[in-house]
């Protein structure tokens, strides 16, 4: 029986579960990292680092390497790699596809939550003289560059490689951690406000727990609309889609 290969698009907690779990004979599995974190998850299977110079890159990725199954798992927030992934699958026949997508999060009772569509409308929420984690991924930082009169914690798992062009701020290197420690991290830091994107899953709730506890208002970048595909919400679900698929194609 000849090799099935499966193409994760990853950088997810949800991707590395995913490559896990698809380790099996016959099946060939590849995930796909964009290579912005230093020291990536371990994960099982084959690992490629890097993109793929574009849509049409992609689909001869596709071609070239005979994938039957296209898997998006990237972050919630990661558009252009999801865009990409639909015109690549419908480009190369035949070819399977799925998103998985965690849920996002709900507002709670007691949340302060001032929701906002896009990064410029989420510095214009700042009020002056704020003290704001910013939790959000290096490439977004620069729209809050011209906000002079607010200082600004910003949070990053590895140091920037440029300077952060903001006016007024203090690096935190750290990675999410226990409601007990976001909290000591608010009351140190005496945060007033919380900038984040509703990347949903459990890794980065702890924050938003804290700031419910606290008092502490956070500004919610909601997820971009994206296109009408098959979307699943976890892991379990996108494992009954690959059993399905691969029951079709016969291996």
């Amino acid at each position: 029986m000849s090799e099935t290969t499966i193409l994760i698009l990853g950088g997810t907690a949800e991707a590395v579960k995913l490559a896990s779990r698809l380790q099996a004979p016959h099946l060939r599995v590849i995930s796909s990292l964009a290579g912005r974190t230093l020291a990536p998850a371990k994960i099982a299977g084959e690992i490629r680092v890097g993109g793929f110079g574009g849509p049409q890159g992609l689909a001869d990725y596709l071609k070239a390497e005979n994938v039957k199954l296209l898997i998006d798992a990237t972050h919630p927030f990661a558009t252009q790699i999801s865009d990409n992934a639909i015109f690549a699958s419908t480009t190369v026949n035949p070819i399977a596809f799925v998103r998985l997508e965690r849920p996002a999060w709900l507002k709670k009772p007691g949340d302060k939550w001032i929701v906002v569509d896009t990064l410029a409308q989420a510095a214009d929420a700042i009020p002056s003289k704020a003290r704001v984690l910013l939790a959000l991924g290096k490439q977004h930082i620069a729209t809050f560059s011209k906000r002079n009169s607010v200082h600004f914690v910003v949070r990053m798992i590895d140091p920037p490689e440029a300077p952060l062009d903001l006016v007024d701020f203090e690096l935190e290197l750290s990675k999410p951690g226990t409601v007990e420690s976001e909290a000591s991290l608010l009351i140190a830091k005496r945060i007033t406000h919380i900038v984040c994107r509703n990347s949903g899953g459990k890794a980065s709730y702890a924050k938003i727990t804290a700031a419910r506890d606290l008092g502490i208002p956070v500004i919610m970048l909601e997820r971009p609309r994206r296109p009408e595909i098959r979307t699943l919400p976890d892991v379990e679900s996108v494992i009954g889609f690959v059993r399905e698929t691969l029951n079709s194609l016969g291996t």
